[in-house]
């Protein structure tokens, strides 16, 4: 019970964090409209098993190391700029469906892999320069230098599996039957607005 007030610190940092529109926000909306609930899903357990790459990194030091060589983060920001740039692409050629292809697209059967949605939702977190600060503030401001090892990993375990049922909520909102049908009609229109704020996030990583 002695580490319980640093765990209820990090878990409201956490849900604040998680909640704001960002790259990993972006990339559910846009898997959800495109592929269905399945995908999204997918992509959610991506976005969640790459926390646990921030919290390795964290618990060695490493995430000190990026943060305070500049060069390093820099690079790392044009890396995740790039591939944000790359999502951005598909998502604003999106285009409205062919009145034949309404109901597909609402159930969601024009699929990409299970493999290649896990990938995106790992990358997609794991190339976030800004998760980086997240978690080097996380293990250098909140919690305790003191706190033992076991309980650190305890805490980023936690992370990690509420970050994944948070997107997996977020997939399943987005892919109720009402919701789906609406998004099979006039999802395209969203699928771009998705792309512009991938493109918009690439750019505030560039400018900083």
């Amino acid at each position: 019970m002695q580490y319980m007030n640093e765990f209820l610190t990090i878990a409201l940092v956490h849900l604040v964090a998680v909640a704001s529109p960002g790259p990993d926000f972006a990339i559910v909306v846009r898997n959800s409209v495109a592929y269905g609930r399945r995908i999204a899903m997918y992509t959610s357990v991506g976005i969640g098993a790459a926390i646990l790459l921030h919290v390795a990194y964290s618990l060695v030091g490493l995430s000190v190391v990026i943060a305070t060589t500049p060069w390093l983060f820099t690079t790392f920001s044009y890396l995740a700029a790039a591939y944000l740039l790359y999502l951005a692409i598909g998502a604003l050629r999106s285009g409205p469906p062919k009145d034949d292809e309404i109901t597909v697209e609402v159930k969601g059967k024009t699929q990409i892999s299970a493999k290649k949605a896990l990938w995106l939702g790992f990358l997609t977190n794991g190339l976030n320069p800004k998760a980086t600060l997240f978690f080097l503030s996380l293990f250098t401001a909140i919690i305790s230098i003191d706190t033992p090892f076991g309980v650190k990993l305890g805490y980023g375990i936690y992370l990690s599996i509420a970050t994944g049922l948070w997107f997996c909520f977020l997939s399943y909102m987005l892919s109720t039957s009402k919701v789906a049908e609406l998004i099979g009609k006039k999802g395209y229109w969203l699928d771009r607005a998705m792309g512009v704020l991938l493109v918009g996030l690439a750019a505030k990583l560039i400018i900083g």
